[in-house]
């Protein structure tokens, strides 16, 4: 996801709330942008407690499989990060067509979106004051009125690939949760549930950025097959369609899973906990450097831009002599 409305669901122990069930969940998600909201009963004063992860969700499945150094500074470390335009105009775009289904199926109009920008945007920082900071430099507002006029146009594009009056959704972001035979809970916030008549479900994400190329529509896929994956094991359906909603380019992306390829992610996610499990237990986390440890806030502490990461806070044990050395999941 490009929004932090799934970090409520990291994956460092404690649960945000009980096990949901798809037709049971009328709550919606509180957005965290750091995993210390799973601490929340810690006294103010106290560090959080530091504890092996135990649970996984899309983005952090994600984090391990693109760097587990990354995935150590964002789930062990619990090291800040700083807000980006992006995606918090990702997680703006997301509280406006969310809250745009609250009124009457007639009333969904463009207008009425766009007109919902200004106000979620004040709750956003309200409810996050640091997003306050992107604009720290802009006296003048210049920038921010582009930013807003863009969340605005990311809004009124979704109404040229879906039609808000026509869709009752039966949830919206939805937190899901559901332990595996093996013991890994799988976490996670659906942008959008939809339940035909005849009982076939609809999962929709929608994505503030640009369609991927094609022979990239496999790895974005993976979040909603994880997603296809939980509410099968929730509620025993497998999910007629998975959509994802492209507004930086006007692309809907669509795929229709079968119980073959929810087993495949079940397997490729045990086999990516086992190597999570190890390098927890060894403190070897190794980095993998691509093109996108440019945008990494985690550049000081980390040893391929010459820097130190913090002291592991968890107790470690020697490395078997056959372990497999850890950052890669998959080909290359």
């Amino acid at each position: 996801m490009e929004t932090s409305t799934e970090d409520v669901a990291e994956d460092t122990g404690g649960s945000a709330r009980p096990a949901a069930a798809v037709a049971d969940q009328p709550e919606t998600a509180v957005e965290s942008g750091a995993p210390a909201a799973e601490t929340a009963a810690t006294p103010a004063l106290a560090a959080p407690a530091v504890i092996p992860p135990t649970s996984l969700s899309p983005s952090r499945a994600g984090d391990f499989m693109q760097c587990p150094l990354l995935y150590r500074f964002r789930v062990i470390d619990r090291l800040p990060e700083k807000p980006s335009e992006a995606a918090t105009r990702g997680t703006l775009v997301h509280a406006v067509l969310e809250r745009l289904f609250d009124a009457p199926a007639a009333e969904r109009t463009a207008p009425r979106a766009k007109a919902l920008v200004p106000g979620q945007w004040d709750r956003l920082r309200e409810s996050r004051p640091e997003v306050g900071e992107l604009f720290a430099d802009d006296p003048e507002g210049e920038r921010l009125a582009q930013w807003l006029a863009e969340a605005e146009r990311l809004v009124e594009r979704w109404f040229t690939l879906e039609d808000p009056s026509r869709l009752e959704p039966a949830e919206r972001e939805l937190f899901v949760e559901a332990e595996l035979d093996s013991g890994l809970r799988l976490r996670g916030i659906i942008d959008r549930v939809d339940v035909a008549p005849t009982g076939e479900v609809r999962i929709v994400d929608y994505k503030t950025g640009k369609a991927p190329r094609p022979q990239y529509a496999e790895g974005a896929l993976f979040q909603m097959k994880f997603y296809a994956l939980v509410v099968w094991r929730l509620k025993k359906v497998v999910p007629r369609r998975l959509q994802l909603v492209y507004l930086g380019s006007g692309d809907v992306l669509t795929y229709d899973p079968v119980l073959a390829d929810l087993e495949r992610v079940e397997r490729k996610l045990l086999a990516l906990w086992e190597a999570i499990r190890l390098a927890t237990e060894t403190g070897d986390w190794r980095p993998r450097p691509t093109k996108l440890c440019g945008w990494c806030d985690h550049q000081a502490h980390c040893p391929e831009f010459g820097g130190t990461p913090p002291p592991y806070p968890l107790p470690v044990r020697a490395a078997d002599s056959g372990a497999v050395a850890q950052g890669r999941m998959g080909p290359d």
